[in-house]
């Protein structure tokens, strides 16, 4: 039998697609833009539109390496909504893959 391959539930998320971004540049800092849209299921003009944002903001950084581009993200960061800005970028990194490490 093959073996179906994840696909998000239709509707909502409870994670936004920047933090899907995040998400996904932090278990592999070198991912294109097409393969980080196709791996979050959002087009290729929104991923580089919210690079641009994280970039601006200062919580992701573009390092190019030949022809390719590796991202690090500042983990101390702090998230922005009120509700949780008493959390950093690390700390809800570790959250997302279960890690127990300090942030």
């Amino acid at each position: 039998m093959k073996k179906k391959s994840p696909t998000p539930a239709p509707g909502y998320t409870y994670l936004t697609n920047h933090t899907h971004v995040l998400v996904a540049l932090d278990l592999d800092p070198g991912l294109r833009l097409r393969d980080l849209a196709a791996t979050i299921g959002i087009t290729e003009r929104a991923v580089q539109r919210i690079v641009a944002e994280l970039e601006e903001a200062g919580v992701l950084e573009r390092e190019r390496h030949g022809r390719r581009n590796r991202y690090r993200i500042n983990r101390r960061g702090h998230l922005r909504h009120p509700l949780e800005e008493h959390c950093t970028l690390g700390g809800l990194l570790a959250w997302v893959h279960g890690q127990t490490k300090k942030a």
